[in-house]
């Protein structure tokens, strides 16, 4: 079986039909993503953005420690762990998709204690104490977060990908 035979199949176009249409051909047959096949690939995605998303975390938060940045963090939303595009994808699509795997429980966890670090980091970078800051960052949240990585790169390893 071919790439693409693997990735697409054709049907006749049923107006009807539930599923999302990818793309229209002129013979009013239309070109559909096999659905086993595109949950496997969102979840890839899924994960892939995930793990960019909280890297950009962590280098906005050493930035602000180093003072490379003028953006103002909010340490009560920071703190707030489904407010992130990972934790968005973790209390959603993440949940429903791979909530059965024993490591997403622990990567919520972990999560939402990286999100608790690295509001104490910006609590005490606000309140003048770069050096605590510093150490926090280098320190637990540092440490929250390379276990949040670990763990996302575990459960796209547990996937097969």
């Amino acid at each position: 079986m071919g790439f693409f035979s693997r990735l697409f199949k054709i049907r006749e176009q049923d107006p009807t039909s539930p599923e999302t249409t990818w793309a229209m051909e002129d013979n009013g047959s239309e070109l559909v993503l096999d659905a086993e096949y595109a949950a496997t690939l969102m979840t890839e995605i899924d994960i892939d953005a995930a793990i960019a998303s909280h890297e950009r975390w962590r280098l906005q938060l050493q930035d602000m420690v180093n003072g490379r940045s003028d953006e103002v963090m909010r340490p009560e939303r920071i703190c707030q762990d489904d407010r992130c595009d990972l934790g968005r994808w973790l209390y959603g699509t993440g949940r429903v998709r791979l909530g059965h795997y024993p490591a997403f429980d622990m990567l919520v966890a972990r999560h939402k204690y990286f999100h608790q670090q690295a509001a104490d980091v910006v609590t005490a970078f606000q309140s003048g104490d770069q050096p605590k800051a510093a150490q926090l960052l280098n320190g637990s949240c540092r440490h929250a977060s390379n276990q949040v990585l670990l763990l996302l790169k575990e459960l796209k390893r547990g996937l097969g990908r």
